[in-house]
């Protein structure tokens, strides 16, 4: 079987075991819904009001996204990793010819297509909710490439997550200890002005500040996310690279 082949059997594989998992496929969608509907329906923007959510409805578009790219691959990588260790399956998977590269690719690919059609219920659930109003231009498509590069390298974070971490219990308790203070802090729902100024230029040490500024260039036609794109997708490479490193042959 060729490498194509091969990650092409792991794809299939995980999707229908994602699929099997309904809980999962339910909070995959239903939590970023609840997201929206709270601070974009009741609590609401006030522009020029000052404080949180005092900006155009438009600046918390990466925000709701970053909620679905941020989460879902670290928990969802890392658990699967830990539970493969638990079963002692990469002893099994290290007598097939499925290279470790290969098979977080599969992985990966099965979360950018689930990630992605959330991204888009999100988007079309934002507009009817907010009345955010999207650009309707070739550069709002590079939100497509935006998730797929945010979705690969949080999935190579969670391939170390669950390297590092004994259990999946320990997992999920790494991941949220981890996303959440990336949410918050990587210029998705905080503006930096409400910032200290000391603390301003750690903004640029997480990954995920580049993807939520390149996609508010492209929601609100500021700025250029040509750049922020070129630093995502470096990084999501090295990521990558790294948390297929990490992924345990024998456990």
């Amino acid at each position: 079987m060729s490498s194509l082949g091969r990650i092409r059997a792991e794809f299939t594989a995980s999707w229908h075991s994602f699929l099997r998992r309904r809980t999962a496929v339910f909070f995959t969608f239903f939590f970023p819904v609840i997201i929206v509907l709270i601070f974009g329906a009741l609590v609401q923007t006030q522009p020029t009001g000052g404080g949180l959510f005092a900006e155009d409805p438009a600046y918390y578009v990466p925000g709701y996204l970053a909620v679905v790219v941020l989460f879902t691959p670290l928990s969802r990588v890392g658990s699967t990793i830990a539970r493969h260790r638990e079963g002692n399956r990469f002893e099994k998977l290290a007598t097939t010819p499925l290279s470790r590269s290969e098979w977080l690719l599969g992985q990966t690919l099965v979360n950018v297509v689930v990630i992605g059609l959330a991204a888009l219920a999100l988007l079309v659930l934002t507009v009817v909710v907010t009345g955010v109003s999207l650009p309707l231009r070739p550069a709002t498509l590079s939100i497509v490439l935006f998730v797929a590069f945010g979705v690969t390298l949080f999935c190579g974070l969670g391939a170390i997550i669950g390297r590092v971490a004994d259990s999946q219990d320990g997992v999920i308790a790494a991941s949220n200890a981890i996303a959440l203070p990336l949410l918050f802090l990587s210029e998705t729902f905080v503006t930096p002005d409400l910032l200290p100024t000391w603390f301003r230029p750690a903004l640029n040490l997480s990954p995920l500040t580049y993807f939520a500024r390149g996609v508010r260039a492209v929601t609100t036609e500021t700025g250029d996310p040509w750049t922020n794109l070129a630093v995502l997708a470096v990084l999501s490479a090295l990521f990558f690279a790294a948390g297929a490193y990490a992924i345990p042959r024998t456990d």
